[in-house]
């Protein structure tokens, strides 16, 4: 009987662990997209001719983050230009542009965040660099899904 009950809890905690999965299995590679025709995971980004656009404030990410995996599965690299952001699918390619200098950079999606109050992405070091100074530490952007 005690077997039987350390099986039965080792299974239950089984489906609760795979119970809080919120992403697909296939979420992270670069072409995940929806579902099927009826549920989105992520925004819709519309026919080619209306961007999906989205204005906020950017940081950058954190020097402890270097090397580390990302949502993706990828390593973090300060000098890539990659981006974190809640909800574009991996891979997709983002235009955001510095609100107040009009100096832009192109970036890949490749991790989920940020995930603090205001903030609607997050720049690797150097593409936050290059529209930017770091010591300000947040910019007012925008951001364009390019492709």
């Amino acid at each position: 009987m005690k077997i039987e009950l350390k099986y039965l809890a080792i299974a239950l905690l089984a489906l609760v662990i795979a119970a809080c999965s919120n992403l697909p299995k296939d979420a992270g590679s670069a072409d995940s997209g929806p579902l099927d025709g009826s549920e989105r995971l992520y925004p819709d980004l519309g026919s080619e001719s209306t961007a999906y656009r989205e204005s906020g404030r950017a940081s950058f990410y954190a020097d402890k983050f270097q090397l580390r995996k990302t949502a993706s599965g990828q390593r973090y690299l300060h000098e890539n230009h990659t981006a974190a952001h809640k909800t574009l699918p991996f891979g997709t390619i983002v235009k955001v542009t510095n609100l107040q200098n009009g100096k832009s950079v192109v970036v890949r999606i490749n991790d989920r965040g940020p995930f603090i109050r205001g903030r609607i992405i997050d720049l690797s070091k150097s593409a936050f660099s290059s529209i930017g100074n770091l010591a300000s530490g947040i910019l007012k952007v925008e951001i364009e899904v390019i492709e």
